[in-house]
């Protein structure tokens, strides 16, 4: 979205003074072109990974049988009691 305004009057409510223009004719439109041209390649991105989650899931998901054994990090995990230093390591 578009508000045609700089970033300097947003935030300050006055015109910059620089001694040039800043402000170009033909600008804007090559700015949301490329607003436009982005949200697109997320868009596409976004429906990408979607896509490759799925195939890799669906991979995995096709070798794994009931009973396989997972291996678990104790890193994070916090006990009430003391466990067992063999368990630990």
């Amino acid at each position: 979205m578009t508000t045609k305004m700089s970033l300097f009057i947003a935030n300050y409510g006055r015109e910059l003074r620089m001694g040039v223009d800043l402000r170009k004719n033909g600008k804007m439109e090559k700015v949301t072109k490329f607003v436009e041209r982005m949200k697109k390649v997320q868009e596409e991105t976004g429906a990408a990974l979607v896509r490759v989650q799925k195939e890799t899931k669906r991979q995995v998901d096709r070798r794994r049988k009931v009973g396989n054994r997972v291996i678990l990090s104790m890193k994070d995990l916090v006990f009430k009691e003391r466990l067992v230093k063999k368990l630990v390591n």
